[in-house]
């Protein structure tokens, strides 16, 4: 077992760390007030990270990428979660799920999301289907070579700067065992398609400045050229994105709670009570003892179920189980340094307050903590009958 990073993984983190607090940080309090990323400074934060040679380093370089595996793509992730939502979108990573455009899509779609020409967005929840995904009530009907399109999609990330969305919809439906289900199918739709509109969503007390959207169709007529994959296959396609979006908020977990136990370990050795740094007492020490700890027991979770997957090994437990751990972590941790901060901590002169609000979705997108948790019992249950 070699638990070192390569001299390339090294210098990835380095790169994307220094990147982060160059380029991230600096602007991160005026996000936090305005709720908005101005169009230029996303622009700025993409050009510069293209020519550090890192936009689209999740894809294979036949497509124009970096071709990291999952272990090195993780670490860029861990780096970027220290940083804001709202400014390290523009650190483009599109979805893994277009590698499986046909040869026209990957002209129209692929290569110009990963050159950084087009920004996409994926749609799946719907107001009445959030975990439950085939309970979906958006609906395509066949009509000749076209599907119509009608229903809603609501808590879209970052559809407000994209140029196409990947949406899942309900196709027809077929009967199970467990009784009927939706059949589910793949489109890209253009922003702009007649029919299709995004709206502003919710605001939201966690990410500001990274925005969620409301997406309508209204007799939407799409070509069955948009469809990505199979008809009634949407899931076949989805798969790998599901594994590779919930090691995402595992690691960026795993990178927000390093900084923010970075600002308490400080500040314990700095801020004095009674004579003496207040982390000389226990009632603090300890609390670090414990952050830490599970800081770096998430953050090997993490690794491990990006080595399986790069190792082709089963890896769906291993990665519910870095998500559900690594994001309750990242409550915990947060938590525990506004308490060490005290009253300092709930302040807007420190981002402390912010990492804790940011921490309180991490838990429900990507799979809630019980879906993980379903995932994991499942998997251990399944082989012995039960």
């Amino acid at each position: 077992m070699n638990f070192a990073l390569t001299e390339e993984q090294q210098m990835i983190v380095d790169t994307v760390r220094s990147f982060v607090e160059t380029e991230i940080y600096p602007h991160e309090d005026e996000v936090e007030r305005t709720g908005v990323v101005p169009r230029e400074l996303g622009q700025d934060i993409a050009r510069k990270c293209k020519a550090l040679g890192f936009f689209g380093c999740n894809f294979p370089e036949e497509v124009g990428g970096a071709g990291l595996d999952h272990t090195s793509f993780t670490l860029v992730e861990r780096e970027l979660g220290r940083g804001s939502m709202g400014l390290t979108v523009f650190f483009g990573r599109p979805s893994g799920i277009l590698m499986a455009c046909n040869d026209e899509q990957r002209e129209k779609y692929l290569l110009p999301a990963v050159k950084g020409e087009k920004f996409d967005a994926l749609a799946m929840t719907e107001p009445d289907a959030g975990s439950d995904v085939r309970g979906m009530k958006c609906f395509a009907r066949q009509d000749g070579d076209d599907w119509i399109v009608n229903g809603t999609k609501h808590f879209i990330s970052h559809a407000d700067i994209a140029d196409f969305v990947i949406v899942f919809i309900a196709t027809g439906e077929e009967d199970t065992p467990r009784g009927p289900k939706k059949k589910i199918t793949c489109f890209l739709v253009d922003r702009g398609t007649p029919g299709f509109e995004i709206r502003k969503g919710y605001n939201s007390v966690s990410h500001r400045g990274y925005n969620n959207c409301v997406l309508t169709f209204d007799d939407c007529r799409l070509p069955s050229a948009q469809i990505l994959g199979e008809v009634h296959k949407g899931f076949d396609v989805a798969n790998d994105w599901l594994f590779a979006t919930r090691l995402t908020v595992a690691a960026t977990s795993v990178g927000r709670a390093r900084r923010a136990f970075d600002y308490a370990l400080n500040y314990a050795a700095e801020r004095k009570q009674f004579g003496k740094p207040i982390g000389a007492n226990q009632g603090v020490s300890f609390k670090l003892a414990d952050m830490i700890t599970e800081i770096d027991a998430a953050d090997l979770l993490t690794l491990s179920a990006a080595w399986r997957l790069d190792n082709g090994l089963p890896s769906n437990r291993e990665i519910a189980s870095a998500k559900v751990f690594a994001t309750e972590m990242l409550a915990r941790v947060t938590d525990e340094a506004i308490q060490i901060f005290g009253g300092m901590g709930l302040m807007d002169d420190l981002p402390l307050a912010r990492f804790w609000r940011d921490a309180r979705v991490e838990r429900i997108w990507d799979g809630t903590s019980e879906i993980q948790r379903h995932i994991i019992s499942r998997d251990l249950l399944r082989p012995l009958g039960a």
